[in-house]
């Protein structure tokens, strides 16, 4: 197929040297320390403090650009090289951004902008920028003076190092881990997965399939491997991993835990709050911490029953097979058995029909319709023989740009996320466009057929995608409010959450399948299956979120910090309050809790179920008006889509909707019956 060159500038992924990557980056660091060290006074004129304030924008848009391609190459093909420049970087981009943050010259310049006649007379985007400039100055210690401004500096320098120990752990034991099996062991396993264990054997040049913990072959064990004892040593090596528990001391997380707690409760301290959990929700959505404790557990109680039922159901299914305790190792492989008798579902009947290729055309020609946008394939430099890149085109102009690496594989790190590569901004040289990756870690292509995806997996594909929209559908064009920018961090999840609804619906499954080798769209059968399926266990799979965003905030908001016994404690407490599952006492989940030691959801966990209200709300709307009604669409994404962070979260809200969120069109989405309550 002959793909037509990429009209966006791009990076020359098959030319980057690292050594040329590591200049750039010190480079634009030391323009930054340059431009903050000549900033001596406020500038007397209107017109020279908003240059000041293009400046900064500037800065921030190549900073951005070289340190986002080292950081997603240190995400995506991670190496011994690639971790060394990235670790050697930190310490100086953490003290310029700190530096940035503090700076009172630069402050004040953006509080006479504010205070100024004019103010009213720039654009709005432009003022949301300012006022939430100012916000972020004041969180990052601009106030603070002498020794409490400097032991502010050495704690964020701390805290990026620690963050990025804490993901290298994670990444190593999660890799330090394989284990070869025999054919008994391979027992209950579908062909495919079998394949996939002996493209994972290939790998380390042995005869046999193996067991990795790459999360296709821990899936794949632990739903289909009838052999106990696999599933149990399985288990045990993937909830340990990084932990006091494993064998691999060398990648224990638990000193790195308890040193980020602690430096994380003394800055939200200097700052003057009386915990981390405070200053974290002070740039959210959600008005204090009580408010979300209470949201969080409120929201168990409507899961309560329904997850008590299922967890019933499913001790029951396994008592038939002779199994009298159901431990965690026996949860998915039940919950998958369980699913076949009530719905005569299985994952592996449905994967033929959704090969990869399928659905990303499907998943194309849904936001097309919604948004009126087109998806062109270009040629451009990749990482990755699996990555691709296209460009989303508006009336024939282009007007973003993203990268797709969907396939798990060695040295990238686990989980599914989108990052901007750049923003859209206006420059002297003219717009530019925003240019986005989405990476997942899917089950990848075996013997050499297309990739075949599991439901879970095309709901996660759709999910990033919703956020690359709002990275590329941003029509606002100042850095720190385009896209996700500004966006509050409990909004943020609302289109990646919203864009999950159309895998659930008849209509996008028609143009979501293709049977890899009949070519026939979901049959009536299945479908009816899949649809009736859908609210298997979401009452389990909701205090399980639950837990996890307890778990986050309690952590945080405790004082003073915990150490690693009363971070156990504190999650086996609400275990006990909220957990129906089974867990095993050498669990150590929160070892490898990346998304709040190691990206940006500490005291924010709570995200994803707050903005699932938004998002069913939202949705809501195109289930009374057409879940393909292109006015709805249209208003979409005008009004949520198009604004990043200029509008506040909740106005965008209202004027989507005509009113503020309401939890009922979640409770209904989860199937709960007593969906008649609001809270």
């Amino acid at each position: 197929m002959h793909l037509d060159q990429a009209t966006l500038p791009v990076p020359q992924f098959d030319q980057i040297q690292l050594s040329e990557l590591k200049q750039q980056i010190e480079q634009a660091i030391q323009h930054g320390q340059q431009f903050l060290t000549e900033l001596t006074a406020v500038p007397e004129q209107h017109a020279a403090q908003l240059e000041v304030l293009s400046q900064v924008d500037e800065l921030e848009n190549s900073m951005s650009e070289s340190w986002g391609v080292l950081s997603h190459l240190n995400a995506v093909m991670n190496n011994a090289e690639t971790r060394e420049v990235y670790q050697s970087l930190l310490p100086a981009l953490s003290e310029y951004y700190t530096a940035l943050g503090q700076h009172t010259v630069l402050y004040r310049t953006y509080q006479q902008v504010q205070d100024s006649t004019e103010f009213n007379q720039l654009p709005a985007a432009q003022q949301s920028a300012i006022k939430l400039a100012l916000r972020d100055f004041k969180l990052s210690g601009v106030a603070l003076e002498g020794e409490a401004k400097k032991r502010y500096a050495e704690i964020s320098a701390r805290l990026s190092q620690l963050s990025s120990d804490f993901s290298n752990h994670v990444l190593d034991a999660s890799q330090a881990y394989f284990k070869p099996l025999n054919e008994d062991q391979l027992k209950g396993l579908p062909d495919s997965s079998v394949e996939l264990l002996k493209q994972y054997g290939q790998q380390r040049e042995l005869e046999q399939a193996v067991a990795t913990l790459d999360i296709p072959a821990y899936l794949a064990i632990m739903t289909y491997a009838e052999d106990r004892a696999v599933r149990e040593e399985l288990y045990r090596a993937y909830t340990t991993r990084a932990s006091d528990q494993a064998e691999q001391a060398e990648f224990d997380n638990t000193a790195v835990m308890e040193e980020i707690l602690s430096l994380r409760q003394e800055m939200a301290q200097l700052l003057g709050f009386n915990n981390y959990a405070e200053l974290s929700l002070a740039s959210k959505m959600a008005p204090d911490v009580d408010t979300v404790a209470n949201f969080l557990i409120e929201l168990a109680e409507h899961a309560r029953r329904p997850a008590e039922q299922e967890i019933a159901e499913l001790k029951a299914i396994a008592q038939q097979d002779g199994v009298q305790i159901l431990e965690p190792w026996d949860t998915g492989f039940y919950s998958e058995k369980l699913k076949v008798q009530q719905f005569n579902l299985s994952q592996e009947d449905l994967k033929p029909y959704f090969p990869a290729p399928k659905i990303i055309q499907g998943l194309f020609s849904i936001v097309e319709r919604l948004y009126g946008i087109q998806i062109v394939q270009r040629e451009a430099p990749v990482w990755h023989p699996d990555a691709q890149y296209f460009e989303l085109e508006d009336q024939g102009k282009v007007v973003g740009g993203f990268y797709f690496d969907l396939y798990a594989r060695s040295g990238k790190r686990g989980g599914a996320w989108m990052s901007g590569f750049r923003s859209r901004m206006q420059t002297a040289q003219g717009l530019q466009k925003p240019i986005c990756y989405m990476v997942c870690n899917f089950t990848p292509p075996v013997a050499g057929q297309a990739a075949l995806l599991t439901h879970d997996e095309v709901t996660t594909l759709f999910h990033e995608f919703g956020h690359g929209l709002h990275h590329m559908l941003t029509e606002v064009d100042h850095i720190s409010v385009a896209g996700t920018h500004g966006v509050a961090w409990d909004a943020v999840e609302l289109p990646s959450q919203f864009m999950e609804f159309w895998t659930w619906d008849k209509e996008s499954l028609d143009l979501l399948s293709e049977h890899i080798e009949s070519k026939d769209v979901l049959p009536e059968s299945l479908l009816k299956a899949l649809l009736d399926a859908r609210f298997f266990q979401s009452g389990m799979q909701t205090l399980r979120q639950i837990e996890f965003a307890l778990f986050d905030l309690n952590i945080h908001r405790t004082t003073p910090a915990l150490n690693a016994a009363g971070i156990q404690t504190t999650l086996d407490q609400i275990r006990q309050n909220y957990a129906v599952a089974p867990t095993a006492s050498y669990n150590r989940f929160q070892h490898s809790f990346s998304h709040i030691f190691a990206g940006g959801y500490a005291a924010g966990y709570y995200s994803y179920k707050w903005a699932e209200v938004l998002a069913s709300d939202a949705f809501d709307r195109f289930e009374k008006e057409g879940i393909f009604n292109t006015q709805t669409g249209k208003e979409f994404r005008q009004f949520i889509l198009a604004v990043g962070g200029k509008d506040t979260a909740l106005d965008a809200f209202i004027n989507f909707r005509g009113r503020e969120p309401k939890i009922d069109a979640l409770l209904r989405h989860q199937g709960w019956t007593n969906a008649d309550k609001t809270a």
